[in-house]
């Protein structure tokens, strides 16, 4: 509480509350209004709404409004039943420490987050109309409001996107310094060309030249584009085209041999595998992934959790499995298979489904596995065939031609290696030079542009480097558009041939592939007559023998618990056993300084104790019996006497009191007599 404490005193000191004149003394002996004051404010600060001075409103209205917040701003309440939820409503409007402090922690603590929150609620909670007021024109302004809420829903994620996404302030402000300080040298540059460019005869049709060039280039570029796209385009589809001519040959390959009655009970096996899959195994899938998102989803709205709560959350855990498992052990233990006529059939059913379940994971990943496999295939396939049309699959005596050039060839590399070592250091050599050149070009170029400026003509040298830039670029350009067009005609022609050849490499194997799934398919069939048989005898051996086994269970059950009987009553009786040896000798033991005190010396010592004290009780209760009549005779005059004291007094105030007190002087009590003598 005092770490609570000190955390709600040190934000209500910053920003937006600026409560600087409070300390931990203070706020804790603020008065309960007071303390329902803070609260309505920091409420106010999350809504966005104005403050509230809980003296001019009252306390019922003061709670349902910040009740309602609480639960928009989803607050978890300690305990949600209806009773525990009205005495904290009493709590919170007596202003009650151990609820009102909680509740400022927590929103301090979030204070951006549910900010955002109370601003969604306040356009995104549905105003709820009853049926009976629900007619044509308010059900459609009521559509309009649905549709209005998606809109604000999609502006709000497509800002927090921006937000996420858009640089920051100080960023942009820099950006645009930056392109402001390029807009004046462009300007600048601007003014300077036309400057030069006011002497030039002819400037309009330059000017003009100019554009159209530009124009030009622009076109250029942009045909470029395209070619290069319908290029992409006429690639991709080439592919398409081939790979549907492949898986064409493929299914023409595939139907040789077979009938119809094959080709439709391959169809309606692979029909029922698909229904299996969509109607039984999909769903459930689904259903599972869904119940996870919904699960995922609530813990996603629900606040944060602290230790205390999940330790309970665990504790409950575990509480309700030890419960569950109870109870199954209880079932199982009352469930007779034999009186339960179903059971077989049960068991044979949960055998199926969980086979059936099993076969079909089973069938889904041998089917991943089987696609897998097929495209490794085709790969190698691909590289087996590629190697055989080039001739680089070697024997014995081409191997060994083949060793000598890669010695050969070894050497080779060696001497290439030391003359890039010694291009390396030259390389080294001439780039100092080049940067001597270049310090040297860039001292030669100021000059020029002063020689420029005093002649009139700046930048022109500038110019007429980037036309011959331009002109370069133009023709390495054109040099690549050539190459690329070479390379892919000679692409296109290595495919083809390659295709080919693995189509003939193909054919054989597919023809020895018939035979063996053929084959495939009659061993199935044996299985499942085979996995049936065993599965029938297995389930009426377990019903035959079911009895039996219960008899012998109950019997080992029975056996088990004599056992345990008889083992308590030996320990039990070794127990008394020590117990009697041990009194024994203490009690025959000769000497004194060898004799200890043995049970039958302290019973007969606490027996003696007790009867000493029953005839010291018997003597006091004696006393008491002779001395009642006479006691209760006197607690009776005592009485008496008090009552005719008071009646004196009510009697006479004044006179009663000199009376009352010389009777007090003057009474004399005859302990002989029966009878009081004032």
């Amino acid at each position: 509480m005092s770490d609570q404490l000190r955390y709600i005193v040190e934000e209500l000191k910053k920003e937006p509350f600026n409560r600087k004149n409070i300390n931990l003394i203070t706020f804790d002996d603020q008065s309960p209004i007071q303390l329902l004051q803070v609260l309505s404010d920091v409420f106010a600060e999350i809504s966005g709404q104005g403050k509230v001075d809980l003296r001019n409103e009252e306390p019922g209205a003061t709670v349902n409004r910040m009740m309602s917040l609480l639960r928009v701003l989803k607050y978890k309440f300690p305990n949600p039943d209806p009773q525990s939820m009205k005495n904290y409503v009493n709590q919170l409007i007596k202003g009650d420490k151990s609820v009102i402090y909680p509740i400022l922690h927590w929103a301090l603590q979030k204070m951006p987050e549910l900010k955002k929150r109370a601003y969604l609620a306040r356009f995104l909670v549905k105003i709820e109309i009853p049926l009976e007021y629900r007619d044509d024109p308010v059900n459609e302004i009521y559509e309009q409001y649905d549709e209005l809420l998606d809109t604000f829903k999609q502006n709000h994620k497509a800002v927090e996107e921006l937000r996420k996404s858009v640089l920051s302030v100080s960023e942009i402000k820099k950006d645009i310094s930056h392109m402001e300080e390029e807009k004046d040298q462009l300007e600048k540059r601007i003014r300077k060309m036309q400057k030069r460019i006011e002497g030039i005869k002819d400037y309009e049709k330059m000017l003009n030249v100019a554009r159209e060039l530009r124009k030009a280039k622009e076109e250029e570029s942009k045909y470029s584009s395209q070619y290069l796209d319908q290029n992409n385009q006429l690639r991709q589809a080439e592919q398409k085209l081939q790979r549907i001519q492949r898986q064409l040959k493929d299914m023409q390959q595939a139907a040789v041999g077979m009938t119809p009655e094959v080709l439709i009970d391959k169809i309606e096996e692979e029909n029922r595998v698909n229904y299996y899959l969509c109607n039984d195994k999909l769903p459930k899938e689904i259903a599972s992934s869904k119940k996870l998102k919904e699960d995922l989803e609530k813990v996603l709205i629900e606040p944060a959790m602290s230790k205390s709560d999940l330790d309970a959350i665990n504790n409950e855990i575990s509480s309700v499995t030890a419960e569950v498992n109870g109870l199954i052990e209880k079932r199982m233990v009352r469930n007779d298979p034999i009186d339960d006529k179903l059971a077989i059939f049960r068991q044979q059913a949960s055998i199926m489904s969980a086979k059936k379940e099993d076969i079909a994971n089973k069938l889904q990943k041998a089917m991943e596995n089987l696609s897998s496999y097929e495209n490794e295939c085709k790969r190698k396939s691909e590289l087996l065939n590629g190697l055989k049309a080039s001739g680089t699959v070697m024997k014995g005596d081409e191997f060994k031609v083949y060793v000598n050039k890669l010695r050969g060839k070894s050497n080779v590399y060696k001497k290439k290696r030391q003359d890039l070592a010694e291009i390396r250091a030259e390389h080294g050599v001439l780039a100092r030079t080049e940067e001597v050149l270049k310090n040297r070009n860039e001292s030669i170029e100021s000059v020029m542009t002063n020689i420029e400026t005093k002649k009139g003509v700046s930048g022109y040298f500038d110019t007429q480097e980037e036309l011959e830039k331009v002109s370069s670029m133009k023709s390495e350009i054109d040099d690549i558009k050539n190459k690329t067009l070479n390379d892919i005609s000679e692409m296109v022609q290595k495919l083809n041939i390659t295709i080919n050849r693995k189509k003939s490499a193909l054919a054989p194997i597919i023809k020895e592939l018939r035979p063996l799934r053929q084959e495939c398919q009659e061993l199935s069939v044996e299985y499942e007559e085979k996995k049936n048989i065993f599965t029938n005898a297995s389930a009426s051996l377990e019903s035959k023998n079911s009895k039996e086994v219960r008899v012998y269970r109950e019997e080992c059950a029975n056996e088990e618990g004599r056992y345990h009987y008889l083992n308590c009553m030996m320990k039990t009786i070794k127990l008394q056993q020590q117990r009697l040896s041990s009194e024994l000798k203490s009690y025959i033991a000769n000497e004194a300084a060898e004799k200890k005190k043995s049970l039958r010396d302290v019973y007969g010592r606490k027996i003696q104790e007790q009867e000493n004290l029953g005839k010291g009780l018997k003597e006091k209760q004696k006393s008491v019996k002779e001395g009642y009549s006479l006691n209760m005779k006197q607690m009776k005059m005592w009485k008496d006497l008090t009552q005719l004291i008071e009646c004196k007094r009510q009697c006479e105030p004044s006179a009663a009191q000199e009376n009352i007190n010389s009777g007090f002087n003057n009474a004399v009590i005859n302990e002989t007599a029966d009878h009081l003598v004032l």
